[in-house]
């Protein structure tokens, strides 16, 4: 189908560049690959990604996705591996070594668009090869989610061609309005396409059986009356988890926090656990299976997670199809979809300038809730809002019903496929 829903797109093909991809080490910007190439199967994607497992296959094809696997690997290798030598020299060698590669595929498959998945990481290799097929339409995506300030920092040695990673994007999409500013401070001055990350809706709204959930209640210890908190992310800063554990001993004892994830943090993490007197209080889960996650979520009673930076931040719309009641900063691409007018008011009032406070946080609100905003760091915040979600069910039953309909609305995956497709892959390739 085309962009108006007609002629198909002509058995073209498009590479993509991506530092990772399935079946291991994957995270958001891995998964929006899968869930728009597979829905898209008259399209032939190809990809160039690291290998990092020396079990996995040179070539292989997932779904949609004709992968071809370079750089260093070593067999059965963990996600902390990955930042330990040599494994850790892949990510600086794929900014070369993936456009090595791109130009002898090319020679064979002759690619009608290129596609690159985050600036940072796949922009290099990307521009190097726009640079020498200039002909070839270059897509940009951006799904960062760490700090724009640290990136740009990381990427000063190749400050020339990382420019150029912006400039010379035939369109950028991106998962926020946050990062599209981002595009445009770099210097794009194209077409800009703000299209999220996406949610299996269904998949987090279907409710398992009541002995399913009743079950893992039990494995999890929780008893009648306790409030479950849950977060499912990377153990690291970015995230804020550590502000959940510090606001725990200002809650009742019966409020616990569930976190599901891995990461560098995670010995950090548990010590100020047990600094702030409540290790009995915090259950670290490690790794769960996606198939796994609503589960969780609807054996829990609050989402949080206060991030430090997000370019968009997949999990709180899970937690909004799943129904659960989100507590979140409004940083980065956050506030694209958690929208707290009682927040912003307050924040205006108390600042005197309503209106650089709501830059501050990003996008303006609309005047419907989504969530709860807190301030970044702020402990005392996220107990605040535990507090008064505990206390006022009613007004929970409606914020909820709102995030549910905005997920249903905005978030599923067919519906960010579709817009990829008609907005982005069909107008560069039928050009």
């Amino acid at each position: 189908m085309s962009a108006e829903g007609g002629s198909a797109s002509g058995g073209k093909r498009i590479l993509i560049f991506s530092l990772a991809y399935f079946p291991k080490y994957i995270g958001g910007a891995e998964v929006a690959i899968k869930e728009i190439t597979d829905r898209n199967p008259d399209i032939e994607f190809h990809m160039v990604t690291n290998r990092f497992d020396a079990a996995l296959p040179k070539v292989e094809k997932i779904g949609n996705v004709l992968i071809h696997r370079i750089g260093i690997a070593r067999r059965g290798a963990s996600m902390s591996d990955l930042r330990k030598w040599p494994l850790n020299l892949n990510k600086p060698l794929f900014q070369f070594l993936a456009a090595w590669k791109a130009f002898s595929l090319h020679r064979t498959h002759h690619y009608d668009a290129i596609w690159a998945m985050m600036a940072h990481s796949s922009g290099i290799p990307a521009i190097i090869f726009k640079l020498l097929h200039p002909r070839v339409p270059y897509i940009l995506t951006l799904q960062e989610g760490d700090r724009l300030e640290k990136i740009e920092r990381m990427m000063v040695p190749l400050w020339p061609l990382f420019t150029r990673v912006f400039k010379r994007a035939d369109v950028v999409q991106t998962i926020s309005t946050f990062l599209g500013r981002w595009a445009h401070r770099r210097g794009f001055t194209g077409r800009l396409e703000v299209i999220p990350n996406g949610v299996d809706v269904a998949h987090f709204s279907r409710k398992e059986m009541p002995t399913v959930i009743d079950a893992l209640k039990d494995s999890l210890g929780k008893r009648m009356g306790d409030v479950f908190l849950i977060t499912t992310s990377r153990l690291v800063r970015k995230n804020g988890i550590d502000v959940v554990i510090k606001a725990l001993p200002l809650l009742p004892e019966h409020v616990r926090f569930i976190v599901l994830g891995v990461g560098p943090d995670d010995l950090t993490l548990k010590r100020l656990a047990r600094e702030c007197k409540v290790p009995e209080r915090v259950r670290f889960m490690g790794e769960v299976a996606n198939t796994d996650i609503p589960k969780y979520l609807h054996a829990s009673d609050i989402f949080v997670r206060p991030s430090r930076s997000e370019g968009m931040g997949n999990s709180f719309v899970e937690a909004f199809a799943a129904g659960l009641p989100v507590i979140g900063t409004q940083e980065g691409g956050i506030a694209d979809f958690l929208f707290d007018p009682e927040k912003i008011r307050a924040s205006a009032n108390s600042h005197g300038a309503g209106e650089e406070r709501t830059q501050e946080f990003g996008a303006p609100s609309p005047e419907y809730k989504t969530g709860w905003a807190v301030d970044t760091d702020s402990p005392e915040q996220v107990a605040e809002a535990v507090r008064d979600i505990m206390e006022h069910p009613e007004k929970v039953r409606a914020v909820v019903a709102t995030a549910h309909a905005l997920a249903v609305e905005k978030y599923d995956w067919n519906t960010v496929a579709k817009d990829m497709r008609e907005k982005v892959f069909l107008p560069i390739l039928n050009r």
